[in-house]
């Protein structure tokens, strides 16, 4: 299946596909559509920016073929909002000839204009797993006629403690469906979620889970503290023709903003953040901006780690590390796609080596650590940081050696 004219498709999609600029279908295009096209109950395992997303996508429009009766046909669930709008934009490209009808539903905002929307009779439902519940509880989204369900970035649904959701929407959800699901990773916890709604899939596995991006060259800098990142990200980010296009992860929500305000008051930017705590509207248009190049630098938390398919980004740096392991491969991924060159840089003091040797051991490589150019100046740790660090590194060596008593335990009186 080397080429697009080899698979089952209509002329509309062909030509959608064309327009795209999609040249060739990528390894797991080739290998899912097929045997989704034949009814089969598939997992997709495939690093991000693979084009897993068309992989799913065409043979569902292909499958719903034309906008028939009021009721949806398919479900895609997905667990941000961020994602739901992202898929429904690559689903409306691809299926820009035909007159099959889609809606997207996420929480965030009021639920009145989704309905309207489903009242006007549609086909495909891409939505999160919450917003879907409460449109169905109001008795304002049939599923009775749902023969299709796509679970993607299933993982990250594991993450955010979706599954009490996907239990319900399973028991509503017509017994007789085919089901998909598709990640990047593809933990244990996720395996025990596809033996609950797959009944003998097939397993598709690109690379094996939790492999790094091939076309992103990573490298980790040892950095003493809080103060010294900020001083290398400074620098990093003042050379704006090298870093044209960068994503800054922080690990929480206050770090995120911090670093944001850091780069306003410095004029570094065009910038914006992005949070769970920030309002629907807000990221929808920061996420616009840093894809039509209104912004360089996007500030964000996990929260848009995945599937956020933005061309051209040439870093990512990693101001903290992960520490659910996933989520680097998933970070990591902004960069690099579509088989652009990109970078991922990450910066580690001591209390966070712990967690790079952990996600060396997921990723299975060694990622490179490269020397802090001596132009960056080392400021000094404060007592509260060290002390904070040193607390860190005693509660991982109690989590490998529950014997292990550090400079922290309760001394015996």
């Amino acid at each position: 299946m080397s080429a697009w004219e080899n698979f089952k498709l209509n002329k509309q999609l062909f030509q959608a596909i064309e327009e795209a600029g999609f040249s060739l279908p990528t390894e797991i295009q080739q290998k899912s559509i097929p045997l989704i096209l034949g009814g089969q109950q598939v997992i997709g395992i495939a690093q991000t920016g693979t084009g897993k997303t068309a992989a799913y996508i065409l043979p569902l429009l292909m499958k719903v073929k034309f906008a028939q009766s009021q009721h949806p046909r398919a479900l895609v669930l997905v667990p941000t909002k961020e994602l739901a709008v992202q898929i429904h934009s690559h689903a409306l490209k691809l299926s820009k000839y035909t007159d099959i009808r889609m809606v997207v539903l996420y929480g965030g905002v009021g639920p009145k204009t989704q309905i309207e929307e489903i009242k006007k009779g549609i086909d495909i439902v891409i939505s999160t797993p919450g917003r879907f519940m409460e449109i169905y509880l109001r008795g304002e989204l049939p599923a009775k006629e749902i023969k299709t369900l796509v679970i993607d970035e299933a993982d990250r649904m594991m993450d955010m403690g979706f599954m009490p959701q996907l239990r319900k929407i399973f028991e509503v959800l017509p017994p007789k469906r085919q089901s998909l699901l598709f990640s990047a990773t593809f933990p244990e916890k996720v395996e025990r979620l596809s033996q609950e709604f797959l009944a003998f899939p097939l397993k598709i596995e690109i690379t094996p889970q939790a492999t790094a991006a091939k076309h992103v060259e990573q490298e980790v800098y040892h950095i003493p503290n809080l103060r010294t990142k900020i001083n290398f990200l400074e620098q990093l980010l003042n050379d704006e023709e090298k870093f044209n296009r960068v994503i800054v992860f922080a690990r929480t929500k206050q770090n995120a903003d911090n670093i944001f305000k850091f780069l306003e008051r410095k004029k570094i930017g065009p910038a914006r953040v992005i949070h769970s705590n920030k309002g629907q509207n807000s990221r929808i248009n920061a996420m616009n901006e840093f894809k039509q190049g209104q912004l360089r630098i996007l500030v964000a938390t996990d929260v848009a780690a995945r599937g956020i398919d933005v061309e051209r980004v040439s870093h990512v740096i990693n101001f903290d590390v992960p520490i659910l392991y996933e989520d680097y491969v998933h970070r990591i991924g902004r960069t690099g796609r579509a088989f652009q060159e990109g970078t991922a840089i990450t910066f580690a003091t001591k209390a966070e080596l712990y967690h790079i040797e952990k996600i060396e051991k997921l990723i299975r490589e060694k990622i490179p650590v490269r020397k802090m150019p001596a132009t960056i100046a080392t400021a000094e740790t404060s007592f509260e940081e060290a002390q904070e660090m040193a607390r860190e590194i005693d509660r991982q060596k109690r989590k490998e050696d529950p014997e292990y008593k550090g400079a922290f335990h309760e001394r015996k009186k």
